[in-house]
């Protein structure tokens, strides 16, 4: 399986042509304390920088992009209930959803995890 990241703080992981997207370790510490999280439906098609789902802390509200194309197959349904697991496990347990790629060749254009460390290094 290979993570990658975009600028905005999401990740992917992609394992064959299915993806598992969430937000990074850093975006949810600068969110603060998460207290809503909505996803986006199963059968939705996303096109790389859509707004996928939406993230609520004490802070703030920031929209969640998919970093890649595709058609979700799930939504993490234990955010719901929940929200907190993305402060526990942001690259873990509290990732968003799940879709399926249309072009896979899309992650080319992210950065994989030492590009990302460089990247949140100069912030």
């Amino acid at each position: 399986m290979s993570r990658y990241f975009t600028e905005d703080h999401e990740w992917v992981d992609v394992d064959g042509d299915i993806g598992t997207v969430g937000i990074s370790e850093y975006a949810q510490g600068q969110l603060g304390d998460i207290v809503f999280v909505e996803v986006p439906e199963d059968g939705k098609s996303l096109t790389k920088g859509d707004e996928a789902a939406v993230v609520e802390s004490v802070k703030a509200a920031s929209d969640v992009y998919s970093p890649v194309s595709g058609t979700v197959l799930e939504g993490n349904a234990a955010l719901v209930d929940t929200p907190g697991l993305v402060n526990e496990d942001a690259e873990g347990d509290g990732w968003f959803y799940k879709l399926t790629l249309s072009d896979p060749s899309e992650v080319e254009d992210l950065m994989d995890e030492a590009a990302y460390e460089a990247f949140v290094a100069k912030l």
